[in-house]
């Protein structure tokens, strides 16, 4: 990141990398423990939720394929967030440079954001949007995601120079 030495650098990747691998922990421990359906099982089984005015949809589909684990809470939220809760506490309070990122499995489309909150954010609610995830999922996923990663900069000192 420009504006830093090499060390700083170092160790916001290295925060970075633990943070979300603690996320990644932390979210398949709770998906398997909760074990909650995605909104297509939902969608598609509404006529079995014991909710008389749920009517199924058999044939809905999501706009991206349903992942195959359970719905509860969403991982690229926590994800997302840890990281965002690393890059926060670095770059402190001063100007965020622009965010980017270039997929290459959306034709190398690129998608810029002009601050943290907005590309958690954007990640929560694509993931709605998608059609594989819950409001709530996606809020408890961004809220963990936080702590993971405010709980990761805050165990790893600063190098003394």
């Amino acid at each position: 990141m420009p504006g830093r030495d090499v060390t700083d650098n170092a160790r916001l990747f290295a925060l970075a990398a633990m943070t979300m691998d603690d996320g990644l922990i932390a979210v398949f421990d709770a998906k398997y423990s909760y074990n909650l359906w995605r909104p297509v099982t939902a969608i598609r089984n509404g006529d079995l939720d014991g909710n008389n005015a749920t009517e199924r949809d058999a044939g809905w589909t999501p706009f991206i394929d349903t992942p195959m684990q359970p719905e509860y809470p969403c991982a690229h939220c926590i994800v997302s967030s840890s990281l965002g809760a690393v890059l926060a506490a670095e770059i402190g309070s001063g100007p965020t440079p622009t965010l980017t990122s270039a997929s290459p499995t959306a034709g190398g489309a690129v998608r810029t954001w002009k601050s943290v909150d907005d590309f958690t954010k954007e990640v929560a609610h694509a993931r709605i949007y998608d059609g594989v995830h819950y409001r709530n999922s996606t809020e408890v996923g961004s809220a963990m995601g936080k702590k993971i990663g405010e709980f990761v900069v805050k165990s790893v000192p600063k190098a003394t120079r």
